[in-house]
């Protein structure tokens, strides 16, 4: 969206993955094309690292926490592996350390198949660690689909024009 509307709504959710499924597509042919010259264990190793280290922990602590609640650094170690910062760190050092190899592929072809196939883009500490609707985002997210006019018309109409209260959830869908 933009830095003021740091959400997103179903057809940007989609168009986002869909940017992602673009660079699996890309990754994949790139792996069938030279196929011949993957080194298979360290594509495994590259591709297995950053969920080996950054989610599998979380997702253990979050399946004991009986309510949930995990500690921040799993979210932090979660981002930072599941990043393309870190990712492009990882593939240049591992380019300058071992060598520009075609098993490096597995990097982009991880990420961007947890964020086009899974749907899984950063973790904030304020939602589940695994894929729960947050309770307000719940709440909001057909009034969020709504355009903003459209809202700010019915905010109007709703409370007799001093647009102190918002249109009900139906408002919202009704107003699509």
């Amino acid at each position: 969206m933009d830095h003021a509307n740091l959400f997103l709504t179903r057809t940007t959710y989609g168009l986002l993955r869909a940017e992602y499924a673009v660079g699996i597509v890309v990754s994949l042919v790139l792996v069938i094309v030279h196929v011949d010259a993957v080194r298979w264990l360290p594509f495994v190793g590259l591709f297995a690292y950053s969920d080996a280290i950054g989610y599998i922990p979380g997702a253990i602590a979050y399946r004991r926490a009986p309510d949930g609640r995990i500690s921040r650094a799993y979210y932090v170690l979660y981002d930072a592996m599941h990043s393309i910062l870190t990712a492009a760190a990882v593939a240049g050092l591992w380019a300058v350390l071992v060598k520009p190899e075609w098993a490096l592929l597995a990097i982009p072809l991880h990420l961007c198949g947890d964020r086009a196939v899974f749907g899984n883009l950063m973790k904030s500490p304020s939602i589940h660690f695994e894929p729960k609707p947050h309770p307000v985002y719940a709440r909001v997210a057909d009034l969020l689909a709504t355009p903003a006019w459209e809202v700010q018309r019915l905010q109007l109409s709703v409370s007799g024009g001093d647009g102190q209260h918002g249109p009900s959830r139906d408002e919202a869908v009704a107003a699509r």
